[in-house]
Order: C-alpha cells, then structure tokens, then sequence
C-alpha cells in the first residue's frame, strides 16, 4: 500500500512537473548521461593512451588491448545486464552503473601497474554498461511507439556529441595531467550524472501515461480483452527465448555486428590512416573526425524522423552499402575530397542507421523483455566491435597499410548486410 501511495503521489508530481510528455525529459537526460560516458571515456581513451606511453612505457598493443577489453566486456555483460534491467528497473541500474563509473575514474587516477590499470578500466566499463546506452535504450523504448526512431536518434546524438568536448579533456590532461583530470572526470560523473537518473523511468504505464503521450483509452476501444480477433491477429510481445529462436533475431544481430567491423575499425585506426598514409597533419585528421562527428549528428536527427514514416530495413541496406563505399574509398583516399566524401558517407550511414537498430528490434519482439533481447543482441554484435579493429591491424602489420585491410572489411560488412534483407518481422506469440 505504501508503494502503491508512493507511486500516486510521483505519477502526480510528474503530471503537474510540465505540459511537456514526459518521455522527452528521459530523452534529454540520456543525451547527457551519453555525452559523460562517451566524452570522458570511451572518445577521450586516445588521448589518455598518449600519456600513459610517455609515464609507463607501455606499448600500443597492450593500450589498445584496454580499449578492446572494454568494448568486450560491455558486449559480454549484455545478456545479464538486459535482464537486470528488465527486472529490476533501468533507473536502479543505472544508479549503480554510474556510481560505479565515477568511482572507476577515481580509481584510474591512481593507476600504478597494469594491474590496476585493467582493473580500473574493468570498473569503469562495467559502470558506463549499466548505466549508459542499454538502460536508457530499454527506457526511451517503453515510452515511444510511433516516435520511438525519433526519439532513439535523438538519445544517441549524446554518444556523438561526447566528440565534442574532448578538446576540454585534452585541455585538462595538458594543464593538469592525467591523474587529476581522471579523478576530476569522476567527480563530474558523481555530480551530475548520478543525479540525472532520478529523470529515468521504466514503463509510461507506470504512472498514467501510454507511450508517446496518447490520451488514456478503454480497455474495451483498444480491443486487448474484449475483441478476440485483435488478439490473434497482434499476440503478445516475444520473450527473451522466443525472441532467440526466431530467425528475424540473428539476422538483426548479425547485420548488426557487420556494420561495427567498419564503425570500429574507422574508430580506432583512422586518425593512424590519416596521419601516416594520407599525410595528414594530426590537427587535419582531428578536423575530420570532427566534421565527421557533425555529420553524424545531423543524421541522427534526420535517420530518426525518417526511420518513423519510411520502411526501416530499406533505410539499413542502404546505410550498409553507404558504410562500405566509404571505407573503399577512405583506403584509397590520396586527397582532401575522398577523404570528405568518406565522412559525408560514414558519417549519415552511423548516424541514420544506429537509432534504426533498436527501433527494429523492439518492432519485431515488443517491450515486455526488450532489455534482455537486447543484451543477447549486443553479446553477438560485439563480435564486429572486436573484430574490425583486429583484421585492419593484422593487415596493417603484414602489409604496412590499411588498403586491404579497409577492403576486406568493406567487403565482409556489405555480406553481412545482406542479413538484413532477409529479416522480417516475425508473428507475435499466441497465448499467456
């Protein structure tokens, strides 16, 4: 009884808080969390590197081995990480992710040996997991229906954005170093991350609303009970496991993860492209990675407009092809202009196509266990997370250039598109 008072009272306060609906505040507050996590970390990670080499002498094999390690273990905690959230609440999740991604950053401050150094990045990589993209995806997800690609685009405009003010980072890590600016980086997180979850909440049902803001039906209008013929024809939402022996699933997850080998790849190797093969200075290879951010922003924004009113999987397969024309022509690339034209193409393909990927996968299974459906899905995907960053090196290594290796993977990405051409969206389950 006192939950059920509790709850009245916050669906009141919500209600009276603004005319706005109030899954567009979840979205603001997503956008920044995402902005910390991407701009403190995982886009300020090279910067870190630089440092690092110069007081420890570690190489970049075993500094590039702690980005790998992360990605790997955010893509590995998926599964478990969905179904805390499912269970549990994004909200309560993230509370303890956040907490423990700043705590993480303070500990990273007083790394001494490789041994605290893997261990601090194995807590901040736990924390920017549960309290970053997948809770606040669960959460923007439950409350939008018909504007979710919308909102969704606009949610990861924070990871992108997070480029932004990586020039701060790199300011502070020049005034101060890297120590105090990893320990100041964690008291940001403490003081305004941790409070922007008390923003986040799980289902609009919860507390009166339906997604996007729709005015209350009746039960009998809406046809769930009363209207047999509704029922066969909509069913339920996908369980977990149901959403895993459905075909739709891996052939979400596996284009998926065919479009991270070009995303990593360009990731971790282009400013290294830019630099020795093009000639590049690296304030020109900063300048692209820059316009190349904006690009992506923008589309973002435009992919999620689009991606609610234009058929989904024709927006991806084009994306797929776009991703690859451009790492084709960025392993060619002997001027300014290809390089141009490679951020233009790279750019609008991340940007339109990464918003689209959740909004699909909630499409096809429904809301009640998208958290855990999703963790599975980011457990496969990451294996292209690894993966393109690996084959571009190994080709590196062998050849002394990117040429090949950006072919290949243009390559092995537009296979894996293909996946995407044959995902359809499955009947819903019939019954309890």
């Amino acid at each position: 009884m006192v939950n059920l008072a509790n709850q009245a009272r916050e669906t009141l306060r919500l209600r009276r808080a603004s005319k706005v609906f109030y899954g567009w505040w979840i979205v603001s507050a997503g956008v920044v969390i995402q902005i910390l996590i991407s701009g403190l970390l995982m886009q300020a990670y090279g910067a870190y590197v630089v440092l690092l080499r110069e007081d420890f002498g570690w190489s970049r094999t075993v500094l590039g081995a702690g980005f790998s390690f992360m990605r790997a273990e955010i893509g590995l905690l998926g599964p478990i990480e969905g179904w805390l959230i499912d269970r549990f609440g994004p909200r309560a999740v993230m509370r303890v992710g956040l907490a423990m991604f700043g705590l993480g950053f303070i500990a990273f401050s007083q790394v001494n040996s490789l041994y605290t150094f893997f261990g601090a990045l194995l807590l901040m990589a736990l924390g920017a997991a549960l309290g970053g993209f997948l809770p606040l995806t669960v959460s923007v997800v439950n409350w939008f229906d018909r504007r979710r690609s919308t909102a969704l685009g606009i949610l990861m405009t924070g990871f992108a954005a997070g480029a932004l003010i990586v020039p701060l980072v790199a300011w502070s890590l020049d005034a101060f170093g890297w120590r105090a600016t990893a320990f100041g980086s964690g008291l940001i997180v403490l003081a305004i991350g941790l409070p922007m979850t008390w923003v986040i909440r799980h289902k609009p049902e919860d507390y009166g609303y339906l997604p996007d803001g729709d005015p209350p039906r009746e039960q009998a209008s809406t046809g769930s009970d009363s209207d047999p013929e509704t029922v066969v024809t909509n069913g339920r939402d996908f369980t977990a496991r149901e959403a895993l022996r459905a075909p739709a699933f891996w052939y979400l997850a596996i284009g998926h993860g065919s479009a991270l080998l070009i995303v990593a790849a360009v990731m971790v190797h282009l400013i290294a492209h830019l630099t020795e093969g093009v000639g590049f200075s690296l304030q020109q290879a900063a300048g692209v990675v820059l316009f190349m951010t904006l690009v992506q922003i923008a589309g973002q924004l435009g992919g999620g407009l689009i991606g609610d009113r234009v058929d989904k999987r024709a927006i991806v397969v084009a994306c797929m092809l776009s991703h690859a024309v451009a790492l084709v022509v960025l392993a060619f690339a002997t001027t300014l202009w290809m390089v141009g034209i490679f951020a233009v193409l790279h750019g609008l393909a991340w940007g339109i196509r990464g918003p689209l990927m959740s909004s699909m996968r909630a499409e096809f299974f429904g809301r009640s266990a998208f958290g855990t459906i999703m963790g599975f899905s980011t457990l496969v995907a990451t294996v292209g997370m690894i993966g393109g960053p690996m084959l571009a090196g190994a080709f590196y290594d062998i050849q002394g250039t990117y040429t090949l290796g950006f072919t290949v993977l243009a390559g092995l990405a537009t296979l894996g598109g293909t996946a995407f051409l044959v995902a359809r969206k499955p009947e819903r389950p019939i019954g309890a």
